[in-house]
């Protein structure tokens, strides 16, 4: 009953503010008579502070007065205390930690910037627009096990505007017996030429992505998705992407994209 009379509460938004310490006797007298664990409590504030941000969505009258108020939150978004995927875990493959290694020592000379990766936003720019809200995840961050589905990490030179991707495809990708499904290849090609397109030029949007398969990815192996922001047309963004093995003797794929720059 207790609980229940907490969520009427906060539904109902009378007067619990999410930003207000909430203590053992706020609102409430008889709460002072129970140890409630500091997880309970954040998360009754969590549903305060979703309910005001509901109301606030409510009253927003035209499609104008949303935009405004859209840049306004995305500009305030923060990945602290996030989990950053793209650093190594137990399950990364000795070729897959070698080749982070040398791209984290290329990185010391400011020619390759790290990419951290999130599950909540796609590229983690500075004030960048895109991040996908309360409840949702990023597509190729949606598991919670480490190296079952997409294991990856990138890293971006501005010079040679190139984003490259290490990427090592885990047993819930599987196609063919043994080998990776070509959709999730096409996945990451276009996240990784789209991340080198965003970093380049802007928000953008795919609009066009050709692909030629031509190995077989084997589940577990080590691969290195090459991007290249070839030329840029007015909104009209062209990328060139190959994926090769660690090694880079195989070639696995070959694309091209075409990303749209976004109007805001």
């Amino acid at each position: 009953m207790l609980i229940w009379k907490l969520v009427h509460h906060v539904l109902e938004g009378r007067g619990l503010d999410p930003d207000t310490p909430l203590d053992d006797t706020y609102c409430f007298p008889e709460l002072a008579s129970l140890q409630i664990k500091e997880g309970v409590i954040t998360m009754f504030k969590g549903c305060a502070r979703l309910y005001h941000q509901t109301i606030a969505l409510s009253n927003l009258p035209t499609r104008q007065t949303f935009a405004s108020f859209y840049c306004h939150f995305s500009i305030k978004h923060t990945t602290e205390g996030l989990r950053d995927f793209a650093l190594p875990n137990a399950t990364w493959s000795k070729n897959f930690q070698n080749l982070y290694n040398k791209f984290l020592e290329l990185s010391k000379n400011g020619g390759w910037k790290r990419i951290p990766s999130h599950s909540t936003t796609a590229h983690h720019l500075t004030g960048d627009p895109l991040e996908t809200g309360i409840g949702k995840r990023l597509f190729l961050r949606n598991l919670d096990s480490d190296g079952v589905g997409f294991e990856y990490s990138m890293f971006y030179n501005k010079e040679e505007r190139r984003m490259v991707c290490l990427f090592q495809p885990g047993p819930y990708l599987e196609g063919p017996p043994g080998y990776a499904h070509g959709g999730c290849i096409a996945t990451i090609i276009d996240s990784t030429a789209g991340a080198g397109a965003v970093y380049t030029y802007g928000s953008v949007m795919t609009a066009n992505l050709n692909i030629n398969y031509l190995k077989p990815v084997p589940l577990g192996c080590t691969l290195l998705v090459d991007s290249r922001v070839e030329k840029i047309e007015g909104r009209k963004v062209y990328s060139s992407c190959h994926i090769h093995s660690h090694d880079e003797l195989i070639l696995h794929t070959e694309a091209t994209a075409l990303f749209i720059k976004m109007n805001h």
